[in-house]
Parts: structure tokens; C-alpha cells; sequence
């Protein structure tokens, strides 16, 4: 059988002033900067009364009454804190016309662009023995991890590493020239 909705309780505003350290701790735990919090705070407490107001604060009659308003204030204040983050102004979000004007020139040079294509074809025309151990030792294995994986001396690994690098350099400056 479904147990009956709790009746609408009315606290006064008093007890909700009342409350204001409990908020504002909630809203440092939620990552509110402190520029924002006195406002939030207050954005808290008139969506609390908005609520109790409209009827909407129904706590269980077997709880403790002040138990039941912090957790019930816990959750606006954890919810308004979500809103308040997710603005675009707070997480420094600036709309502008034109974005590319906010990017350095050198960031957008294509000479680096086609220099990276000529390696990666180069890369790609490589033997696969090399290949792998060139992007092996790109990685975050060292080379002796990679030599012990194949059955390899560390030695015998950074000799044909030192090769596929030559090799690959060769590629590279033959595409280039």
C-alpha cells in the first residue's frame, strides 16, 4: 500500500535565514568561487521560500524537523550550484564574432601542417620492422621495454631505432625537397 504524500509544511523565513553557514558550506563543497557566493546565496534562499511558499517543502513528520529542512536546503543549494556552473559566464565562456581572431598567427601557419602530412606518409612508407619501433619508442614504453617485449637486447633495439630514424629522416627530406 502506497504511504500517503507528507503534508505541506510552512517554516519561517527566520528559520531559513538561519541556515545561511550551512549554504554557503554547501556552496564552497560545491566549487562556487567566492566571488559568487554571497549572490548565490541569495538566489538559494528566495528559491527555498519560492518553494515552501508554493507548498513544495513536504518533509517525512517522523524526522527531525531541522535534520529534514538542511538536507532539503542541501539540495536546492547543490542544484543551484549546478546551474551556477554550468553558465557560460562563469566558466569564463566569451562569445565572439570572429574566433580565428583570438588565435595567434603562428598556431594556424600551414607550412606546419604540410611539414606533419610529409612525415606521416614518410612514416608510412617505412618497412613495418621500423614503423613499429619508431612508434614504439614515440610511446610511453622506453625501448628496453619494448626490446624485452620482442626478445631483444636493449642494445640490438637502440641500434635498429637509431636506423629506422635515419631512415625515416632520409624519407622525410627526399618528400620535402
Amino acid at each position: 500500500m502506497p504511504t500517503p504524500p507528507c503534508a505541506a509544511v510552512f517554516p519561517p523565513v527566520d528559520a531559513l535565514v538561519a541556515e545561511q553557514r550551512l549554504i554557503v558550506a554547501r556552496l564552497i563543497a560545491c566549487g562556487v568561487p567566492a566571488r559568487d557566493r554571497e549572490d548565490l546565496l541569495q538566489i538559494v534562499l528566495v528559491a527555498a521560500w519560492r518553494a515552501i511558499q508554493s507548498g513544495r517543502y513536504r518533509p517525512d513528520p517522523r524526522a527531525d524537523p531541522r535534520r529534514a529542512l538542511h538536507a532539503w536546503l542541501q539540495g536546492i543549494t547543490w542544484r543551484q550550484a549546478g546551474h551556477h556552473l554550468g553558465r557560460a559566464q562563469v566558466r569564463r565562456e566569451v562569445p565572439v564574432d570572429d574566433p580565428r581572431a583570438l588565435v595567434d598567427e603562428g598556431s594556424v601557419d600551414p607550412t606546419g601542417r604540410l611539414l606533419a602530412r610529409a612525415a606521416l606518409r614518410a612514416l608510412a612508407e617505412l618497412p613495418a620492422h621500423r614503423r613499429v619501433l619508431l612508434l614504439a619508442a614515440a610511446g610511453p614504453r622506453t625501448v628496453t621495454a619494448h626490446a624485452r617485449a620482442h626478445g631483444l637486447a636493449p642494445a640490438t633495439a637502440a641500434r635498429r631505432l637509431r636506423l629506422a630514424r635515419k631512415a625515416l629522416a632520409r624519407r622525410i627530406a627526399r618528400r620535402l625537397w
